[in-house]
């Protein structure tokens, strides 16, 4: 078998191509294969306008597509790609032909494509480029156009309930805003900012993505002002559910509050309550033991931090009641409780508390809804615990644009590779 018949089969060029140049250069090791057109070609070409049957018009210059290595050697395509015309006379529209090969990018065939990507979703860019010997703007750009080929397809039509989030980009208050499908778990829209005006673009992402604000039924979301007036704005059918989440996590920063107080309220407090931050914060069925004998010693000095933690412990087993009235109950006892310790001591130490239960009071109607949708942010919780990841991974981006489309692409749930249709209008 000839060496050119050998690439011929392994490209999958059928009758229509043909491998009719191959040669390999020592010095810059590069493998060179060059592609014509077969005559066979035009028997099945239709304008992409009119559907009628085509000629070949002309040829391009010649174009060259990086493809996998052969062996640990580079390999590249080439190829003057045919340009057809339209036998037609009332449309006589002239187009270029797009080879098998050709992936979304310029100058990259499908595969390459394909394995870079492969790469790119098990460790950051500049890495994958230094594998693949190529620039890794190159590589960013495979992964913006698949991305974006990839989500035009996208249908939302059956979304029904969402969760949204804020994400804190970089140092200096930078956030986006992160809307996804609880159902389908996958990321739908991000987008930068983290005001109401963050809904009026996910609402018009949704619409252009085949989706109805009318079908959405619940709303996710923790209890900032502007994701409350956007979601009242814009899904106005749909439940709006406080994320458990949120309330742990309020009261979870209330209970380190406490302890930074009292570490600076008494004299002993700082070296008791030293590097004793994650001890507190821990359920105690996390907690080594030598951790439990750690914080037995700390509850011995009757310490405010460990009141502090009796109600963290006592508001998280709230959401072990199976009814919702059986839960509101509970919050009600936890805020008088709450107001009843702080209104007892004269000091202010335990006002974080305070604050948490008038959040509480304040949302309880947001908050109960958990019971009667069974839904959590649990899936944007996710998201958030490997988001320095994804940072990281996404490191050297040159615009927000660059960290959206990796969540898209490693949350997306996105078909990728995406790959282009037939023809190029010229």
């Amino acid at each position: 078998m000839r060496t050119e018949d050998m690439f011929h089969e392994l490209l999958g060029l059928g009758r229509d191509w043909e491998v009719y140049e191959c040669s390999f250069d020592k010095t810059s090791g590069v493998i060179s294969l060059r592609i014509r057109e077969l005559p066979g070609l035009w028997e099945h070409i239709r304008c992409p306008r009119c559907g009628q049957k085509a000629t070949c018009y002309d040829h391009t210059q010649e174009l060259t597509w990086r493809h996998l290595n052969v062996f640990e050697y580079r390999c590249q395509i080439s190829c003057r790609l045919p340009r057809g015309k339209c036998s037609h006379d009332s449309c006589n529209h002239v187009f270029r032909v797009s080879a098998p090969w050709e992936g979304l990018s310029i100058h990259f065939t499908r595969e390459f494509e394909a394995f870079a990507l492969l790469l790119m979703r098990e460790m950051p860019v500049k890495k994958a480029a230094e594998i693949l010997g190529e620039q890794d703007t190159r590589l960013w750009r495979i992964l913006h156009t698949h991305v974006n080929a990839s989500r035009d397809q996208e249908d939302y039509s059956d979304v029904k309930a969402i969760g949204v989030d804020e994400m804190n980009i970089r140092k200096g208050h930078s956030y986006i805003s992160v809307f996804a499908d609880l159902y389908e778990k996958r990321v739908l829209y991000a987008t930068e900012g983290k005001d109401a005006r963050t809904w009026n673009r996910f609402s018009k992402d949704l619409l252009e993505h085949k989706g109805n604000q009318a079908a959405i039924t619940l709303v996710s979301m923790d209890m900032s002002p502007a994701y409350q007036c956007g979601a009242r704005t814009h899904c106005q059918q749909a439940q709006i559910v406080f994320d458990k989440f949120h309330v742990i996590k309020q009261v979870n920063e209330a209970l380190d509050k406490v302890r930074r107080t009292e570490m600076r309220s008494w004299k002993g407090g700082y070296e008791t309550l030293k590097k004793s931050r994650w001890i507190w914060l821990k359920n105690p069925e996390n907690l080594t033991l030598k951790e439990q004998i750690q914080i037995g010693k700390l509850q011995e000095n009757k310490l405010n931090t460990a009141n502090a933690k009796q109600k963290k412990l006592f508001l998280q087993d709230i959401y072990t009641q199976t009814t919702e009235e059986r839960a509101r109950k509970k919050f009600r006892l936890w805020c008088r409780w709450v107001r009843f310790v702080n209104g007892r001591m004269k000091s202010t130490i335990l006002n974080p508390m305070q604050k948490v239960a008038q959040m509480i009071e304040n949302h309880l109607e947001g908050i109960l809804a958990y019971w009667r949708s069974g839904t959590t942010n649990a899936f944007m919780e996710a998201i958030n615990s490997v988001f320095s990841a994804i940072k990281r991974r996404a490191r050297g981006f040159r615009s927000i644009s660059y960290l959206i489309n990796v969540l898209y692409f490693h949350f997306g749930k996105l078909h990728i590779p995406a790959f282009p249709s037939l023809f190029h209008s010229n």
